[in-house]
């Protein structure tokens, strides 16, 4: 296995007053058996995984332990938020064999969790909701042992294209709010924070028994009584996963980042959760939204509460 330690520490390519990157921020890269694997099983489908287009710092991990986030709808988000690397744009992509491809990837790849997100595309009328419930079929259908976790965008808060994802039945849906309330706006392009939390409320609504998760990332500006009422809001909606990470700058046309917090801080926001009810929380500098996916599946599964059940 090739080995080599990832130096995020010199500050090459921040902005100027983001300052040097903290020790705990060193990954290490294992390109492995499996990570080329991986990756030449991805090439020769016509994948996307949002693990690259995004530059997830755990795109190595995940891989050599044969994981991956599919991204489906094409690799153009009809968004430019600040903080994402994912190319936008106007989107020409819309291939309806991918839900096929991307189960046959889970096979070959013999997954037992997998995660499936998109970029935005509010160029089509139900947001790529179809798409969605399409690979949730098909990988159903293929790997009936898999369990699958769709992360989805808004759909401009259109419901008809929530509930056509929640009647395909993914064991965990999942919708970032990203930030806090009052930085919404500014990290977000066209996402609204209220909106966010209205899908999450309309997902518990519509399918109880489905678990909901979202995500926050810190060190955008936000402060720590922000973040607590960020977890409360969630909370009111009745979240069950949530996880937080350290936003880390892509480039330098993205959001600087404001402050990096120490990983005492991260469990520390940990605990604030599961005081809060979370049935599970995952916290840490480099932790993204579908990090131990695999490991939250299971821990909802031990605490799933009785007698609900969905659409």
């Amino acid at each position: 296995m090739g080995l080599e330690e990832l130096r995020v520490v010199s500050g090459t390519g921040n902005s100027a007053g983001q300052g040097r990157r903290p020790d705990w921020l060193k990954i290490q890269l294992r390109t492995g058996e499996n990570y080329r694997e991986l990756k030449a099983l991805m090439r020769g489908q016509t994948l996307h995984t949002v693990c690259e287009e995004a530059r997830c710092p755990n795109l190595f991990e995940c891989w050599s332990h044969r994981t991956a986030t599919f991204m489906i709808l094409g690799r153009i988000c009809t968004r430019a938020c600040r903080f994402c690397a994912v190319t936008s744009g106007r989107p020409t992509e819309l291939d309806l064999q991918e839900p096929e491809r991307v189960a046959e990837a889970t096979v070959a790849m013999g997954l037992r969790h997998v995660v499936v997100t998109s970029v935005a595309r509010d160029d089509l009328e139900d947001g790529g909701a179809e798409i969605f419930a399409s690979t949730i079929r098909a990988i159903r259908r293929r790997a009936p042992g898999c369990s699958v976790e769709v992360l989805i965008p808004d759909f401009q808060g259109q419901e008809m294209s929530l509930r056509k994802v929640l009647e395909a039945g993914p064991d965990i849906l999942n919708h970032n709010v990203e930030t806090v309330r009052r930085l919404s706006d500014r990290v977000r392009s066209r996402a609204k924070y209220e909106r966010s939390l209205e899908l999450l409320r309309r997902s518990k609504a519509i399918a109880p028994r489905i678990p909901t998760k979202s995500s926050i990332m810190v060190g955008v500006g936000e402060t720590w009584e922000e973040i607590l009422a960020t977890m409360d809001d969630l909370r009111a909606v009745d979240c069950d996963i949530l996880t937080i990470g350290q936003y880390l700058q892509p480039t330098r046309k993205h959001l600087a980042v404001d402050r990096y917090y120490t990983p005492d801080e991260f469990a520390q926001l940990r605990e604030e959760g599961l005081k809060r009810g979370f049935r599970h929380v995952e916290s840490g500098p480099l932790v993204r939204s579908s990090y131990h996916a695999h490991e939250q599946v299971e821990a909802v599964r031990e605490t799933r509460l009785p007698g609900a059940e969905g659409v």
